[in-house]
């Protein structure tokens, strides 16, 4: 029987981050390293235009595709059919960076725009309602650069960006899934299966070329804008500017072993086992457990380990014994298609996430949280620390670095029961949440999540907010969640 991608790494203990969360401690953001441009003043009443864009002007100064809704070819659906009823009033098939300038210079203040990459907005945001979507899929070019690095269009996904760079010995550290948009993943922070080793998405990232909201084409780097660099690093998808261009250090692809442990009973004690372990274990070593709702609840313990499975099993003997295990070395190359299964093109779910600081000291209140719950619901915990947490909380807008794992709360759902499932679903957000803090990793985005802001971007938020004023004062990319100015 064939098994989509999601379902055979929540089974198999062993999703990444496809690119969530307890407060952020660290320092205070530094002073900005570059002098800021004084925001342009509000608009007068008299400046600010009316009506919907010239769409037919728009589509003359176009090398892609407009498309209207009564057109053949519109289509704009993301990954999760639970938002396809919100319906942008037109869509931009963009086929460079001058189109996607054009498309923010007939959008702005006008109607709504937003990028859609891999389309994997867990709250449906590159679909703006009544707005532009700017579609960015045909900028998809993965060039491999002398030296370590990699050139990769916007609209690029991510097991397009693992496939040609495997040809090439190399890779980047992102999360599991094939059809996530790498700029999406990259613009959230990018947690993956190599991220204790080798750090987070947005870590390896050297420039980013970006069209500003007023349609100013840009290259961000630590020496080029350096605040919107800095933004672009955590700060989450559809804020500041739309990027249209990424370049990456890249690292040796490594041989690696995947393994994968069924537990059957005693989850609480798997999970309070798992958090002492994956605290100490190297750099070397990522995992995950994913508790899956039942009535009495079951979990498995998964994930990958640069290094022998003999080095392995001796760190795997530290947890209970599980019902079952499976442990194989793997090239990356491998690894990344036995993480992908078989994929999907559409889920139905809700979601949400939180950040868990530090061990829960009551792991059981946490696995009892799934408790009579839906068996296609999941809680799944991320190991984080390692090479994330040598960063500084402030030194990207990433905040969460200091943080044990990230918690992601997973359901699946018909679109016609999200508004119930997602009710379940916060109520294990909340529950886990009195257990961890309340912050969350803004990939996976929640509409529902109090407080969402400090949530996502702790420390980071005020920096954040100055940004956004500075490279976007009129709120041309605004949306319900971004980020506030």
């Amino acid at each position: 029987m064939a098994v989509d991608r999601r379902s055979f790494l929540l089974a198999a203990g062993l999703t990444g981050a496809a690119t969530a969360l307890a407060a952020c401690t660290g320092a205070p953001p530094p002073t900005p390293t570059s002098t800021p441009t004084p925001a342009a003043a509000a608009p007068s009443s008299s400046s600010v235009p009316s009506g919907p864009p010239d769409w037919a002007a728009l589509r003359a100064r176009l090398s892609g595709q407009l498309l209207l809704p009564d057109q053949e070819g519109f289509t704009y659906q993301g990954f999760n059919p639970v938002w396809n009823q919100r319906t942008p009033a037109a869509v931009a098939r963009c086929a460079s960076a001058d189109d996607v300038r054009a498309c923010v210079e007939a959008a702005r203040r006008r109607v709504p725009i937003a990028a859609h990459g891999g389309g994997h907005s867990y709250a449906g945001y590159s679909s703006p309602e009544d707005g532009l979507q700017v579609d960015l899929r045909e900028l998809a070019a993965v060039e491999v650069l002398p030296g370590d690095r990699v050139r990769v269009g916007a609209g690029a996904q991510l097991g397009e960006v693992a496939r040609v760079l495997a040809a090439s010995g190399r890779c980047l550290p992102t999360g599991t899934c094939p059809t996530v948009g790498v700029a999406g993943l990259t613009l959230g922070g990018g947690i993956g299966v190599l991220a204790r080793k080798y750090g987070l998405t947005c870590d390896h990232l050297v420039s980013a070329t970006a069209v500003t909201a007023d349609g100013r084409v840009v290259t961000a780097s630590a020496e080029q804008e350096p605040d919107l660099f800095w933004a672009l690093r955590g700060g989450g998808g559809g804020n500041f500017a739309i990027v249209t261009e990424l370049v990456f250090g890249t690292v040796p692809a490594p041989q690696v072993t995947v393994f994968s442990l069924q537990y059957n009973a005693g989850v609480a004690d798997v999970l309070g086992a798992w958090q002492g372990w994956i605290a100490q274990a190297p750099n070397e070593l990522w995992s995950n457990v994913v508790v899956r709702g039942a009535a009495e609840p079951t979990c498995r313990v998964g994930g990958c380990f640069v290094g022998t499975p003999g080095e392995l099993t001796s760190l795997l003997a530290a947890l209970p014994a599980p019902a079952s295990r499976f442990v194989q070395p793997q090239s990356y190359p491998e690894a990344t298609q036995y993480f992908a299964g078989t994929g999907i093109q559409h889920e139905s779910f809700v979601a949400s996430s939180r950040i868990v600081q530090k061990p829960i000291s009551d792991p059981a209140r946490a696995v009892a949280l799934m408790n009579g719950q839906s068996s296609e619901s999941y809680l799944i915990f991320d190991g984080l620390g390692g090479a994330v947490s040598d960063v500084a909380p402030a030194a990207t807008a990433f905040p969460h670095r200091t943080a044990l794992a990230c918690a992601q709360v997973y359901f699946k759902t018909p679109p016609t029961d999200a508004t119930a499932t997602a009710q379940a679903m916060g109520q294990v957000r909340d529950g886990l949440g009195e257990l961890v803090g309340d912050s969350g990793y803004v990939n996976y985005i929640d509409p529902q999540l109090p407080r969402w802001a400090e949530a996502y971007y702790g420390d980071n938020l005020a920096r954040l907010r100055d940004v956004a004023r500075r490279y976007d004062p009129d709120g041309v990319f605004a949306f319900t969640q971004s980020v506030p100015r």
